[in-house]
């Protein structure tokens, strides 16, 4: 066995949560597309498998250590070469349905790409534990040097090692982390389910149960956004910030905010899971218009940026337990395009399953057609649909509200 390495405490965390709910598929669950005629599935095999052995993040390998049995990770594993498999069109949907079903993660291989070719099309399947990759990993940085290497545009680009990033994260001297750590448990310090939930309206129903609801937001598009300065994420993020203060009637929220956790040239180009979730607090008392509490929440998440090295204590305190969870998302899977050919998804799995047994997830995502598609993932055990069509509805309204940039807050929340 090789060098062992700590888990980085959002891998932990990830991991620990996925253990102890067996319902949460943590991206356990495989992508399929399928290539154009004109794609030769040999050489696109040879460019998958050159990309595989660049990255270090393709060996990751989970395991218990030998002296303290604590979950760790090694960097060394073997990858086993993708091949193309000629098999007929039946054998190839029974493969389908059998890929689809969980697999071991302990010292095992943390992905799977298959390349099949039928007499009627060419596909491949792939699937990604997220604790070692997150969607711009398998979505965007994967792919795009797929398709370099497919083209023999990549074949001399300098790997970035996963193994080093966690290991120099792994050394920050604790003093360094103190200030940070005063920092996010002062902003957790005051939450309260009783105060920063909604209000339970299920009763009866004593366990964690999930419960989904969808709404296409009717009162913001994204021409919107092409008149302002401010990110679509720091506007929804503040929507949703406003509608917790409003529907708690507590006039302040503390949730938590996902971002994709890359801030430099060196992370961007990082092929690992870099995945974070921000606490972040609002105390609403001091009324101030929503182009002033925009700005202001956005420096909160830039002074939040100093500190996320510091985040180890948020993760393994549980400080955020319950927390609503918030996280603003566009479409990166639309565009799939191998050799200026394109890639038609067959499937792509949703995030229907949350990570984590949250009392409420909310995200937004984008639409083709410039709409803004809201899905909250709640514990049916607190919340009922028609409680979630509430949320939704007061949701929709207070980002109308918000379009007026000088509105005061007071005002918004009445």
């Amino acid at each position: 066995m090789g060098k062992i390495y700590p888990m980085r405490p959002i891998q932990r965390w990830l991991v620990d949560t996925h253990f102890n709910k067996a319902k949460s598929t943590m991206m356990n669950i495989g992508a399929l597309l399928k290539f154009s005629a004109s794609i030769d599935m040999n050489r696109l095999a040879e460019a998958i498998n050159h990309v595989l052995n660049t990255h270090d993040i393709f060996r990751c390998r989970f395991l218990f250590h030998p002296e303290t049995s604590d979950l760790c990770q090694i960097f060394d594993g073997e990858i086993t070469p993708v091949k193309v498999e000629e098999i007929s069109d039946e054998e190839f949907s029974e493969r389908f349905k059998k890929l689809r079903e969980p697999y071991k993660i302990i010292n095992k291989p943390l992905w799977r790409i298959y390349l099949f070719q039928t007499p009627t099309a060419k596909y491949m399947y792939s699937d990604f534990y997220h604790a070692t990759m997150d969607g711009v990993s398998a979505s965007y940085l994967l792919w795009r040097e797929i398709d370099l290497t497919y083209r023999g545009r990549n074949r001399k680009a300098k790997s970035s090692s996963y193994a080093e990033y966690v290991q120099q994260e792994a050394a920050i001297p604790p003093e360094e982390l103190a200030e940070g750590h005063a920092y996010w448990k002062n902003m957790l310090a005051p939450f309260d389910k009783e105060k920063h939930l909604p209000p339970i309206e299920v009763q009866g129903v004593a366990a964690w149960t999930q419960g989904n609801f969808e709404y296409e937001l009717k009162n913001i598009f994204n021409e919107y956004f092409r008149e302002t300065h401010l990110s679509e994420n720091i506007f929804f993020l503040g929507a949703t910030m406003l509608t917790l203060a409003k529907i708690t009637g507590s006039k302040e929220s503390i949730m938590s905010c996902v971002t994709n956790g890359r801030t430099n040239m060196h992370e961007m180009r990082l092929m690992g899971l870099m995945l974070e979730q921000f606490p972040c607090a609002w105390n609403f008392r001091e009324d101030i218009s929503v182009e002033d509490f925009l700005n202001k929440l956005q420096g909160q998440m830039k002074t939040s940026q100093k500190y996320r090295k510091s985040l180890d204590i948020v993760y393994n305190d549980g400080l955020e337990d319950d927390c609503v969870s918030f996280i603003f998302q566009k479409d990166i899977h639309t565009d799939f395009v191998l050799s200026d050919t394109p890639v038609e998804i067959v499937f792509l799995p949703p995030n229907e399953i949350s990570a984590v047994e949250n009392a409420l997830d909310v995200e937004i995502n984008t639409t083709d057609t410039g709409k803004y598609l809201l899905y909250l993932d709640y514990d049916a055990s607190r919340y009922s649909e028609t409680e979630m069509k509430k949320f939704s509805m007061i949701l929709d309204e207070i980002v109308f509200a918000m379009q007026n940039p000088k509105r005061l807050v007071s005002n918004i929340l009445g």
